[in-house]
């Protein structure tokens, strides 16, 4: 017997849902304004349902869901093109924002980004098959544990703080890579945190150090986010 279960999500409006969804490629399946307001959208199998709700508070949503895929990144790539094109760059703090794909301790080890929509909920996209544990160095602990205090506990002030405080004390023994990271990872969160001069610092910071093509976009899209500020 086959199960299908379907997110049902809050939202002050259907129509913020609806051309929110269409930019970033989702097909409108079905919509009513009357009696009760009712939206829903799909793409590649994935079906998403809203309600709205008057007066809703989206800062103050709970909602959220889970979505297992078996690669985050092409979910990841497809979303983030569909935000680029309506927002000139990624939107990394407030309602709507997205997460970039990250190894979270908290979710054995499982790759995944985050994507909060209009209404203040969390469609968070994770692998569904754990990938393997690595050997890590005191500063990717720390980065790894700053990720589920602001990726998954939404507390990206926090999570600076604390990884800030890992990189001062950075070992000597940890790599190079982990450096870049977790620096990345910092000017994100201190974006994230609406201090763009510390976001600022810590994008200096990174210097002459060789970026991978997914971190050189990262710092691509944070830049874009401070010259708009």
């Amino acid at each position: 017997m086959s199960v299908r279960a379907i997110p049902l999500l809050p939202c002050p409006s259907i129509d913020d849902i609806t051309d929110f969804y269409e930019a970033l490629g989702f097909t409108t399946t079905f919509r009513q304004s009357s009696p009760n307001p009712y939206v829903a959208v799909e793409r590649d199998g994935l079906e998403l349902h809203y309600f709205g709700v008057e007066g809703f508070d989206p800062d103050g949503s709970y909602g959220t869901c889970v979505v297992l895929v078996d690669d985050t990144e092409p979910w990841f790539e497809a979303i983030a093109a569909g935000l680029r094109e309506r927002y000139d760059t990624l939107p990394m703090s407030g309602v709507p924002r997205i997460t970039r794909p990250r190894l979270r301790e908290n979710a054995r080890g499982l790759s995944g980004f985050s994507l909060i929509d209009p209404g203040g909920n969390a469609v968070r996209f994770t692998r569904g098959i754990a990938e393997p544990v690595m050997e890590e160095s005191r500063l990717a602990t720390a980065y790894a544990y700053a990720v589920v205090l602001a990726d998954s506990n939404g507390d990206p002030t926090e999570a600076a703080t604390l990884l800030a405080g890992a990189i001062r004390r950075e070992d000597e023994a940890s790599p190079i890579e982990d450096r870049v990271q977790a620096l990345a990872y910092l000017a994100e969160l201190w974006v994230r945190a609406d201090d763009p001069e510390a976001a600022a610092r810590t994008l200096d910071e990174l210097g002459d150090h060789p970026l991978t093509p997914e971190i050189e976009e990262a710092v691509a899209d944070l830049r874009r986010s401070l010259n708009r500020a």
